[in-house]
């Protein structure tokens, strides 16, 4: 894994310089669009709503569209007058009892990984907050917006979550529910016979994905059985490429060529 942000939790007088890694990657098969004759690449331009023309890249500016459907256009002198945090510091703000942080407002998930010569205050603190049965609620700068998180312990180490704002949870409202009969003893004591005979503990290595095994599969049969195109060569039409990915495969190219031409 690659750091990602470099910085020190602060919680009192103690400073503990640690280092930022994404505890999750996405492993979501990404599928390609293409012409079913011959595979070619499907692709998408950038055009304007108003007459269909296309844009170029240099030209695109950010727009924020008002509730009543106005639109104003933000220049990048307006975004550089916006307050913009960059402070390397997870400030501890409070310690509060695991239970009170709601799941549905945590995030993203980051490893914490001290520095050599802050080893023991980084367990100091992995350890008070595994006894204490809290967690630590934080404020951290991550991508020049200051966000909250809390820090709690897996295993070793202490991992930092983000957390969503209050107004980002939206409220569950469902008429249906508001006249709901209360259940009968019987049937309540019969639900919990049910939950009791299929309590056990939660072992994630049982469960798989088995779409994606199976969309793995189907390629290998298919595969093995010659069913795939070679992918078209793309025509260079000197239109501006944006994508980083897509300029480098078409430098690669071209430099090959050019070796084997001379």
């Amino acid at each position: 894994m690659r750091a990602m942000w470099k910085g020190a939790v602060s919680f009192g007088l103690v400073s503990v310089p640690v280092r930022l890694y994404s505890a999750t990657e996405s492993h979501d098969l990404q599928f390609r669009q293409v012409r079913a004759s011959d595979g070619s690449r499907i692709r998408y331009r950038r055009v304007a709503e108003a007459d269909g023309e296309e844009v170029v890249y240099r030209d695109i500016a950010k727009g924020y569209e008002t509730d009543d459907g106005r639109m104003v256009i933000l220049t990048d002198t307006d975004l550089a007058s916006l307050p913009i945090r960059s402070s390397k510091e997870i400030s501890v703000e409070k310690f509060v009892p695991a239970d009170q942080i709601d799941p549905i407002l945590l995030d993203r998930a980051y490893y914490l990984e001290p520095d050599s010569a802050a080893v023991k205050p980084y367990a100091l603190l992995r350890e008070a907050l595994r006894d204490s049965d809290r967690v630590a609620v934080v404020t951290v700068s991550v991508r020049t917006r200051l966000t909250t998180a809390v820090l709690r312990v897996r295993g070793d180490v202490i991992v930092m979550q983000t957390m969503l704002w209050p107004d980002e949870v939206r409220a569950a409202d469902f008429p249906v529910l508001d006249d709901v009969p209360e259940p009968k003893p019987a049937e309540t004591a019969m639900a919990t016979m049910l939950v009791d005979s299929m309590a056990g503990d939660f072992t994630p290595e049982e469960y798989e994905d088995d779409y994606a095994q199976a969309v793995h599969d189907l390629v290998a049969t298919k595969l093995s059985g010659g069913e795939s195109v070679e992918k078209p060569a793309e025509p260079d039409d000197g239109a501006e490429v944006v994508d980083l990915l897509a300029a480098l495969q078409q430098s690669v190219e071209r430099a090959k060529a050019a070796r084997e031409a001379g």
